[in-house]
Formats: C-alpha cells, structure tokens, sequence
C-alpha cells in the first residue's frame, strides 16, 4: 500500500485500537504486533492543507504559505494564553469562531508523570492517547480555548504541561492519584482561578468533581530499555518487528518512529 501519512486513528478499547490511514486507505496495526513491517519514504511530501507537492513540511504537515497564512498554525494553538483573536489580531476570525469558542477539558493525565493539558471537548479521548497517557483525567470544563489555557498557566506552576516522549515510550510512569492532585491543585490555585471566574462569569467555568479516571492501556509486547528515533528526512526505509504502539508512536525492534510528525509524507508501506 502506498499513500500519504496521516496521524494514526484510534478507539479506546483494552487495548487501544490503532489504524494507520494512507491517503483514503487505512491498514489495521494491532493485527501486526509480533510481525515484521517496512515503511519506504517515497521523497514526496503534499501539505495537509492545500494539497500542494512541498519540499519541506512544517508544523506537522504544511507546506510554507500555509504555514505562515493559516490562524491554525500560529504559536497561540501551543500556547492559547496567548491567544490572537483576543488580541484582535487572529488571522482568520471565522475559523477561530469554530475551533476556538467551544467547549474546552481542563484535565490532568500521567504518561510520563502528572500533567496538565488541555484539549477540545470533542477531542477526548483522542488527545490523552495520542500523548500516551496510561491515566487521564478531566477536571474543568470552559467556553473558550483562551479560558482553559489561562488555566493551564495557573496550573502549570504547581505540574509539568509537558510529556517527556523518551519516558512514555519507556513506560515509566507511576500510577497516580489523580482525583486527589485535582483538589490539591484546586485548593492552591484557588485564587487563580477566583479571578479568571470573576474576568468572564462563572458560568464559564465549571469544575469537574464527578468524573472518573480513565485507565488506557496500549498493544506492546515489549517497550524499549533505549529509545531510538527514525527520521524518514535522514533515512527513507524504516524496517523491524512492531512491538508496540503508544501515543503517536510505532515502536520496532529496530527504534521508534513518531508517525504525526511525517504527517503528509507520502510513504510505501509493506508486511514482508
């Protein structure tokens, strides 16, 4: 099979359900563990947006003008405090109106420890798998993206926001009490959080007390003791026995391989 890499679809089941989609093809991956696999890089590359040949891919995906035209693009995605259209200076007001004003999940996960994150409520529970979190767990529910990144910040000061990938694939995460960090880390930003309610009404925040944690448990026979990374950029041909799959990663016997980062590169894809 032959197409252009997009980033893996998933199913939380027990465990995770991984397909690989190929331009309008998708391959079934759990059905491979124990088997060996080979992606061929192809030297193409087609912008996930316009569609257009590039010769470089940026920001997972896009070719250059999309990159530096599209709203989707810009660093306030990663870092919504700093968020354009409340700034008055979003690029593309209509689509922030979409993707931006609507509900968004404040939680806490453990993939390779306790984090912070946050994520449209239309993304759970995609965006804990894709970053490999083993437990998840969502602890305020807002209107707006800005909103839960204002939060984030608060929180960030007391976790991390960050997943170290070398320690997910490794699997070293403890389990945690995640329930309990919750109210530990209400009680501490509580002034924080007393002024982002005051700044756009109560009603746009609501603290998520009831909900459960998710355990999510991922296809691996075997996880790496050493982490090596392919780059189909340096080497075109990725071959090995798949031990597993975790967040956006393949994992052969022979290294890993983030799949969402070559998002657009078009790719040979074979089951010797």
């Amino acid at each position: 099979m032959q197409g252009q890499l997009r980033k893996m679809c998933t199913q939380l089941d027990n465990p995770v359900q991984y397909e690989l989609p190929l331009s309008d093809q998708t391959v079934a991956l759990n059905p491979l563990i124990g088997k060996p696999l080979k992606l061929t890089y192809t030297g193409r590359i087609y912008c996930v947006h316009c569609g257009r040949q590039t010769k470089k891919s940026f920001s997972q995906g896009y070719c250059y003008p999309c990159f530096t035209t599209l709203a989707q693009c810009d660093m306030c995605i990663m870092k919504p405090e700093t968020c354009h259209y409340e700034a008055g200076t979003c690029r593309e007001p209509a689509w922030a109106d979409e993707f931006c004003f609507q509900p968004h999940i404040v939680y806490l996960a453990n993939s390779s420890g306790i984090k912070v994150g946050i994520t449209r409520q239309n993304q759970i529970p995609t965006r804990w798998i894709d970053q490999g979190a083993v437990q998840a767990l969502p602890i305020f529910k807002v209107q707006s993206r800005y909103i839960s990144g204002l939060i984030e910040v608060a929180i960030a000061r007391y976790v991390s926001d960050k997943t170290s990938w070398q320690q997910m694939l490794k699997n070293h995460a403890e389990p945690v009490d995640l329930a309990a960090k919750r109210d530990e880390l209400i009680a501490v930003c509580k002034a924080e959080l007393a002024n982002i309610a005051e700044r756009f009404g109560q009603q746009a925040i609501e603290v998520l007390t009831h909900e459960q944690v998710v355990a999510i448990h991922y296809p691996v026979d075997n996880y790496p003791v050493k982490v090596k990374s392919f780059n189909f950029d340096k080497q075109p041909e990725v071959a090995g026995v798949l031990h597993g799959i975790k967040g956006q990663y393949l994992m052969l016997d022979t290294g890993v391989i983030n799949i969402r980062k070559f998002t657009g590169y078009e790719v040979e894809f074979t089951v010797p």
